[in-house]
C-alpha cells in the first residue's frame, strides 16, 4: 500500500511539471516578434499569457511622468498587469523599429488615447537564452 501511494504521488508531481510547463515558449520560439507582440498583448489587451518570459529577470521600466521619472523593477511590473488583466485599452496601437541589429532592438510602440499618447520604448536584447525585454521608457504626450 505503502508503495502504491508513492507511485500515485510520484505520478502527480510528474502530471503537475508538465502542465506548468506546458505555456513554455521553446527558446528558439523567443524572438524580437514574440517579446514585442507579447509585451503589446499584455498592455493593450490585459493578455499577460507569455510576458515573464519575455521580460528579463534584470529589466527596469521607467515612466517620464511631468518632471519626476517613475521606475519599477519586473515583478513590479508584473504584479500590476496582473491586476489589469483581461482589461482592454480604449487605444489605437503603432510600432516603429527605432535601432535593430544582431544583439538588440529598440522599437517605439505608441499608444493613442483619445486625450494623450504614450510612447514607450522597448529595448529587447539577444540574452543567449532567446530575446527578451531588458528595458522600457514611457513618456506620456
Amino acid at each position: 500500500m505503502k508503495t502504491l501511494k508513492s507511485v500515485i504521488l510520484a505520478f502527480a508531481v510528474l502530471v503537475t511539471c508538465n502542465i506548468a510547463k506546458a505555456n513554455d515558449v521553446p527558446e528558439s520560439n523567443l524572438t524580437r516578434t514574440h517579446a514585442i507582440n507579447t509585451y503589446l498583448d499584455a498592455m493593450t489587451r490585459g493578455k499577460i499569457d507569455g510576458l515573464n518570459q519575455v521580460v528579463d529577470q534584470s529589466a527596469k521600466f521607467n515612466m517620464l511622468r511631468g518632471k519626476s521619472i517613475l521606475s519599477f523593477n519586473k515583478k513590479e511590473m508584473t504584479d500590476f498587469l496582473k491586476n489589469q488583466k483581461n482589461v482592454e485599452q480604449a487605444c489605437t496601437t503603432s510600432t516603429e523599429v527605432v535601432e535593430n541589429n544582431a544583439d538588440m532592438a529598440v522599437v517605439r510602440v505608441d499608444m493613442k488615447f483619445e486625450n494623450f499618447t504614450r510612447s514607450n520604448y522597448v529595448t529587447v536584447a539577444n540574452t543567449g537564452s532567446g530575446w527578451k525585454i531588458t528595458n522600457v521608457y514611457s513618456v506620456f504626450k
